[in-house]
């Protein structure tokens, strides 16, 4: 099989890496800008931060996530990679799905609880302690779910 789905194994690897460059990028340039909204304990540019941080993640995580699940599925197949027994291939998909569980199960929530926290401080003028002990927590898992993504990229890359 030298297609899949009308793609050759060069295209969907182009696939691939635009979706790790999505998904990776967003991640990481998103927690950057939004730390730095959070610190300047300015309701209104959090609130702002807060609601890019929801859009960015549906269009560009989201769609990083969607990339590269498709077309891994596709490299695995041309590649010969499926039967192969290849265990950096193994770990790399349980850190994609830990990583995913942390997302789906911590973070996700965080951000629709500050997101409609952020509604009303907006309005308010005061963030609660709530919306900051949240966003501790928002930056520690979300720094060891990207620093499995990392992992990942590097198993990835290297196929140790």
């Amino acid at each position: 099989m030298d297609t899949f789905l009308l793609f050759d194994y060069t295209h969907w690897l182009v696939i691939h890496l635009v979706g790790v460059v999505l998904f990776v990028g967003n991640v990481t340039v998103t927690a950057v800008w939004k730390v730095f909204a959070d610190r300047t304990h300015h309701p209104a540019t959090i609130a702002f931060a807060q609601r890019l941080v929801t859009y960015t993640d549906w269009v560009f995580t989201f769609g990083g996530v969607v990339l590269v699940l498709v077309s891994g599925i596709a490299l695995m197949i041309l590649g010969g990679w499926w039967t192969a027994g290849a265990a950096w291939l193994w770990w790399g998909i349980g850190l994609f799905v830990v990583a995913g569980l942390m997302w789906l199960v911590v973070l996700i929530p965080i951000q629709i609880r500050q997101a409609r926290m952020a509604l009303r401080f907006e309005q308010d003028g005061e963030v609660p302690p709530a919306y900051r002990r949240l966003a501790l927590r928002w930056l520690w898992v979300g720094i060891v779910a990207t620093g499995l993504a990392a992992v990942n990229l590097y198993l990835m890359i290297a196929k140790p």
